[in-house]
């Protein structure tokens, strides 16, 4: 009973400044490209406008989850699945009427300058190259690679030095469970990225990584495929086991560092916040996110005819209704 009360306390809370404020919407860097372009023809088409912050997968998360109000956003961008103790954290504040959303697909691609030589990685090499302890003639040490050549002989002597997303971030989350997880745990080392100078944390702002990418032949980078796919004039991507970045290899599930893309509807928000539903109607058109669909244009990786549904707002889904 107590709860009900401070969840309809929340709910007039909103109403009662339901025009103070635009759709706000928060998250992935990754989605940030695709949500902002949604954003332009949904303000087209309606006349409201709304508002995005790339603060990151986690860092949306958390502002999402902090509770049913004004000043908690309606929609968080995920590129990465929410996770259990996120679901967790919105039902301790209220937050259980949500929708889940799976958008498309995306590739993280490895990239360098495009005047660097072509870099052909195996996620061994990648995994030897970024964490802070690995396995040298037996023995668990610091990791003690200086140059890509230290890691695979086959490599470019150049030193180790890749910019990449900080632990707020969503990328950041997928490149450690799928290129770095299981082989720590096989290598019986605790997964944790170098912090000597070969790994750099460039904060939620991938189009600084191109920048830095585009003046540096040295350097190296880590990014969701749109930014590879969006500026390759600047940059190039990395084979990877083999296999170039590309939105087919992507497609098909053949590129190994590949990941879903997310948003999460705050429903209690419907109706009350302008736009909410005009939105996701927006995002979710076939002409948007269907394979003809100009967020493709962006470099989205379209879900399958059967996947590609319209989401259902009348109640929670997903991980949120489990």
């Amino acid at each position: 009973m107590q709860k009900a009360l401070i969840l309809s306390v929340a709910a007039l809370a909103v109403a009662a400044t339901a025009n103070a404020r635009d759709l706000r919407i928060v998250g992935s860097s990754t989605v940030f490209p695709f949500a902002s372009a949604a954003i332009e023809q949904f303000s087209n088409k309606t006349g409201l406008a709304a508002t995005i912050e790339s603060t990151g997968s986690g860092g949306g998360m958390k502002l999402f989850c902090a509770g049913v109000g004004e000043d908690t956003p309606d929609i968080t961008n995920a590129s990465r699945r929410v996770k259990d103790k996120e679901v967790k954290l919105c039902r301790e504040n209220g937050v259980t009427n949500v929708t889940e959303v799976k958008i498309g697909y995306d590739g993280i691609a490895i990239m360098s300058s495009v005047d660097a030589d072509p870099m052909d990685l195996t996620l061994d090499d990648l995994f030897n190259a970024l964490n802070a302890t690995v396995v040298v003639n037996g023995q668990k040490v610091a990791n003690p690679h200086k140059t890509w050549a230290d890691v695979n002989p086959a490599l470019p002597n150049r030193a180790i030095r890749v910019m990449g997303p900080p632990p707020s971030s969503g990328t950041r989350d997928a490149f450690e469970e799928i290129v770095m997880e299981k082989r720590a745990e096989h290598a019986g080392v605790a997964l944790e990225l170098r912090e000597d100078g070969a790994y750099i944390e460039a904060g939620e702002n991938d189009n600084l990584i191109v920048e830095k990418l585009s003046t540096d032949t040295n350097l190296m980078g880590i990014a969701g495929f749109s930014f590879l796919d969006q500026n390759y004039e600047k940059v190039q991507g990395a084979s990877i086991d083999g296999i170039e970045p590309s939105f087919d290899n992507i497609a098909d599930g053949l590129y190994p560092i590949s990941r879903s893309l997310w948003f999460y509807v705050k429903n209690d928000h419907r109706g009350v916040i302008k736009g909410i539903d005009a939105y996701v109607e927006e995002f979710t058109n076939e002409d948007t996110w269907g394979p003809d669909g100009y967020l493709i244009d962006l470099g989205l990786i379209n879900l399958d005819d059967e996947e590609r549904t319209a989401p259902d707002l009348s109640g929670p889904s997903g991980k949120f209704a489990e």
